[in-house]
């Protein structure tokens, strides 16, 4: 893997994604969990193809900065860009924007593991 590799993913905020619905806030706009899940989601998108048979990426960090509030009705797209391998270690930067604007932006840390093995670690 290397640097450069870029996923994006995009929702129409609906009311299951707000603050009020998931319970991080009380108002009708894009919940910062939800914005959270889209940014990983779109991680996981940027590596998709080159991870390999066997293996996946688990989330080890993050840094996300929400900056403005999406109401429901707006589409809101994430992209993530991987900026730094180093071994089994990926970091993301991410950047969301609705209709109007930037929504957030952060880093997220990632970890390649085998499936198997660290599924057989919870037993």
């Amino acid at each position: 893997m290397k640097p450069g590799l870029r996923g994006q993913v995009s929702i129409v905020v609906g009311d299951g994604d707000t603050a009020s619905a998931v319970g991080s806030g009380d108002v009708p706009v894009l919940a910062t969990p939800r914005l959270l899940a889209l940014a990983e989601a779109a991680t996981v998108e940027a590596v998709r193809s080159e991870i390999g048979d066997g293996r996946t990426s688990v989330g080890t960090r993050v840094e996300l900065e929400h900056r403005a509030a999406s109401p429901v009705g707006v589409r809101v797209t994430v992209e993530a860009e991987l900026e730094e391998v180093d071994g089994k270690r990926l970091v993301f930067a991410v950047n969301a924007v609705d209709e109007r604007g930037p929504v957030g932006n952060g880093r997220i840390e990632r970890v390649v593991v085998e499936r198997e093995r660290f599924l057989a670690r919870l037993q």
